[in-house]
Order: structure tokens, then sequence, then C-alpha cells
């Protein structure tokens, strides 16, 4: 099967269906609360005071997307998924946490969602650590006082500032050894021999409390913790990875052929491999559950979203189906794009929703899958291969390209979810994986070159409409190819155009809200009435 190494061999499905997060945006709310989640743990005794410094898209968008009480939420260990982080800030003033933002501006040299914080406990403890939110929800700690690392909190992490001092590694290995900790990686940084040093050890478990209080008395360690990200939905094991079987989408066709198994089928199987059956299943039960309530509350119960542009529209789409619904959409399609539009109002209302494959982009999927599997009467083991389907689809836009619109424009993520919702619908409609990938190919290929222009930083206009059309785009694209058209360029071509486009974009077209739409009089003025 896969005969080339796998960039993204440990990658879950539910990496790429998730996380289940509050809106409104996967890489500025949910990205941006890890990345603050992961520098407070870095810092000895009770944060109480901390300054964020906000580059690029952050500098641009942060209040539209809710990145400063998200970032406040997640120095206070609030997870992705805690209806709290809307009232982030009057928690921080109950919990005595003083938090002020600087706006930095723009630097080329940085990750286009950059974010520098600076802290200090009340054990005079003082750190500054520099985030970047890497989209959907995946994070890195790039720089922790001055020392370039790379930390991601995807596995359980034990992070040990130290001298650098022979003996001090040794000391280390021999406590976890002792302790009956299995590392899968060790990692140490430092600017010069003999001065400040951090190590990072991955490893399949945490330790227990007591092998923290050791790690802390040894000589030389001037502080460890551990480091677990909560809300972080299924992640493999550090080291663990599905040997043999796609990373593109030709090795996925080769793997399906070999195995006799749909696309859905074979990630599943991936899946399976990575963190076991039974986690597979209660994962996938747990994104099904979410993207149900995501679909359908907000259409019985509308609420206004947090910038007041939308709420109330999924259920006028759903009102007007019986009317124009025959003669436009059709009743799939329709109840699709209501159940979509729903899922951008609950996520923009700082909302629970489930991010496939971010926020912006959320309401594609499922709302695509649910409404053909209603309409079919589709078996629930029917909607959760669907599902897994698309998250092959995502797995491998992310691995030859990028699904976060400060990288790649709305392309990325409203481009990706299509695809992935266009595979799934084929599959679900009985179609081949060579069809369900034509469909995946038809959707960005439709869609190539969609600006990232949300009007006032909020994920709220055009986001919600351009969901809709990405339903539109799936359907027609799912028909096209189990009707027998064909794409005339390969699925992985169509990735990698994808991703030279997103690179060509300026960055006031990539989710900084300073071209196309968002600068336009009309929404000027709309932003200037609503502060």
């Amino acid at each position: 099967m896969a005969g080339k190494p796998q960039t993204l061999a440990t990658t879950s499905a539910f990496e790429v269906l998730g996380p289940i997060m509050v809106g409104p945006s996967s890489s500025h709310t949910a990205g941006a609360l890890r990345c603050a989640q992961v520098a407070s743990s870095l810092v000895e005794g009770r944060l109480a005071r901390v300054t964020f410094t906000l580059w690029n898209s952050f500098a641009h968008t942060y209040r539209g997307h809710g990145t400063d009480r998200a970032l406040v939420a997640g120095a206070l260990g609030l997870a992705t998924d805690d209806e709290r982080i809307r009232d982030a800030f009057e928690l921080a003033r109950e919990e005595g946490l003083e938090y002020s933002f600087v706006v930095a501006g723009d630097d080329a040299t940085m990750h286009p969602n950059t974010v520098d914080i600076h802290m200090e406990s009340d054990s005079g403890a003082v750190a500054t650590v520099r985030g970047e939110s890497l989209g959907g929800g995946k994070v890195r700690i790039s720089r922790i006082n001055g020392v370039g690392v790379s930390v991601t909190g995807r596995f359980s992490t034990l992070f040990v500032s130290h001298r650098d001092v022979p003996g001090v590694l040794a000391a280390l290995t021999n406590l976890l050894a002792y302790a009956h900790v299995n590392i899968a990686f060790c990692r140490t940084y430092r600017t010069e021999r003999g001065g400040q040093a951090y190590s990072v050890f991955e490893t399949d478990g945490e330790p227990a409390e007591d092998v923290l209080a050791m790690a802390r008395g040894l000589e030389n360690v001037d502080f460890a913790t551990f480091i677990s990200l909560s809300g972080a939905g299924a992640v493999v094991g550090p080291g663990v990875s599905a040997e043999e079987l796609f990373d593109d989408g030709e090795q996925l066709l080769d793997a399906c052929a070999e195995l006799g198994l749909s696309v859905g089928g074979v990630m599943r199987a991936r899946e399976q491999m990575l963190i076991g059956a039974e986690r597979a299943e209660a994962e996938m039960r747990r994104v099904v559950e979410a993207m149900r309530l995501e679909t359908t509350a907000p259409i019985e119960r509308p609420q206004r979203s947090l910038g007041g542009f939308i709420g109330g529209e999924a259920k006028g789409v759903a009102a007007a189906a019986a009317s124009l619904a025959p003669s436009l959409m059709g009743p799939v399609q329709t109840d699709a794009v209501a159940r979509a539009m729903a899922v951008l109002e609950r996520s923009a209302a700082m909302g629970v929703i489930v991010a496939a494959p971010t926020a912006g982009s959320a309401g594609v999927v499922p709302g695509c899958v649910l409404a053909l599997a209603d309409h079919l009467g589709a078996s629930e083991a029917d909607v959760e291969d669907a599902l897994f389907c698309a998250a092959a689809i995502g797995l491998n836009i992310q691995t030859g390209a990028c699904v976060a619109g400060a990288e790649g424009g709305c392309q990325a993520e409203v481009g990706s979810a299509a695809a992935m919702a266009a595979a799934a619908c084929a599959q679900l409609m009985g179609g081949s994986p060579e069809q369900a990938l034509t469909a995946a190919s038809l959707a960005i290929s439709n869609l190539l070159g969609l600006v990232c222009d949300p009007v006032g930083g909020l994920v709220e206009v055009p986001c919600q409409a351009r969901n809709a059309i990405g339903v539109a785009a799936a359907f027609s694209s799912a028909q096209l190819a189990l009707s027998g058209v064909a794409s005339l360029v390969p699925f992985d071509q169509v990735v990698h155009a994808m991703s030279e486009v997103g690179h060509a974009l300026p960055a006031s077209l990539r989710e900084t809200a300073r071209g196309g739409l968002a600068a336009t009089p009309a929404a000027c003025a709309a932003c200037g009435a609503c502060g």
C-alpha cells in the first residue's frame, strides 16, 4: 500500500473531525486557548499577571474571533468545549488574574497566528512563551524565555527546566524508568553549552504526582511540570503510527482496493490501529451526538451571534423549505443548508460545535452528511463510515496543503470541508472510492481561490453563507462524480494546487479582515455601528 513516507501517520481521525469546542474559530479561539493553556502550565505557582502580545492575524481579528477571551480562558485552565469561555474576563477578575493585551501588528517572519505570553506567578516566577495556532485547534509552543523549542501538548508531556550540565538527563530518564513511565521521545533545547536548557519528554502516560515532586528535587532542576491539554479529543500515543495504509489520495485508493473497503472503511480500520476499536467507536459516537445537536438546536431556538450580524437565518431557510425547495435547491439540500447555517450560528454565539475541519467551515460536513443520511434512512454505522470518509479526505488535505484560513484563505476552510462532505455523500450514495475522491477533487476545483475576508474579523459574514455554498458545492460534486463526470486533475494534484494558490493570496485576503468584503464601505459602516 503506502510506498512513500507518511507525514501525518500519527494523526487521528478525530484531530481532523475536531476539536469539539466553543466557537467561533478553531485557530483563533480553540487554538488560542490551547496556546495559553500550555504556556500557563510552564510557570510555577498560581498565575497572577499575564500580558498577551498579538501578532499578524491575531492582532487584526482578536476581538471578533473571541481570541482575547480564549487566551484568558486558557490561562485559567478552561477546556476548549467549556461554555464559560465567553465569560472568561469575569472569571479572571473573580480569580484575581490580571490580564492585558498588546497589539504588535505584522511580522512576516512569524506564523500568521502568533501570540507572545508574558506571565508572572504569585511565587515570583516569570516566563515569556511564544505560541502559534496552526489551525484546527492544533498549537505549537515555539519559544520559551528566548529559547527555540517545539512543544505541542498533543501527547502526555513532561517539561523540565534545568541547567545544561552532565548527568541531568540521565537522572531524569532513570527517574521515569523507576516510575515505569515509557519515554517515546525526548528532546533538549538550549542556547549555549552549560546555560539554561529545557527538556521535553513525550510519554505513554502521565507520571504520578510524586514523580513531579522527585523531578523538581533533582540537582540542577529549576522546574518540572506535566502538560496535559484538556478537551484535546482522541490523539494517538507518541511514536504510534498507522503503517502501510495511506498518506495521499493515490495511496488511499490502493488501500481501498487491497483491503476491499470503502474510503470510510479504510479510515475506520486505520483509527482502530491507532487508538483501539473501543475508543474509536466511543469517540465517533461523541462526534455524531455533538453534530446532531449543533445542526438542530439553533433552528429550534435561534440565538444572536457575538457580533450581532447573524442569528435566525437557519430557521428562516428551514421555514421556507416548503415553498422554495421544490423549485430551487430541493428538500435534501435545503435541509443540509439550514443545518450548516445553524452550526455557524451556534459557533458565532460561542456555543459548542465540532470543528470539521475548522470552526469557520464547521457546518458543511454535518449539514450534508446528516441531511442525506436522514433522507436515505441510513444506519448509524453508515453515518459513522461517511464521517470516517470525510476525515480521510481532510487528513490528505492537511498532508498536502492546510485547512486554516490564515494560511490558505477560505478555500482551505470551506473548500476543504466541501471536499470532505462531497466524498462522504458519494460514499453514502453507494459510490466507489474512486468516485468519492473525484467528488472531493471537483469540490476543491470549484472553490479554488476563495478568499477569507471576515467582516469585522467575525466568523459570521460571509462565513455563514459560504457554508451554505460549501453544501451546494459538495452535493453538486457528489452528483457529478456519481454520474460518471471525471476530474481531469487527480485529487493529490488538486490539493497541491490549492496549497500554491493559498500561498499566493496576499495577507489581506487570509483572515485578517483587511481586504475583500471586509474592506467594503458597507462592511466598515456595519462594524462602526455595532462597535
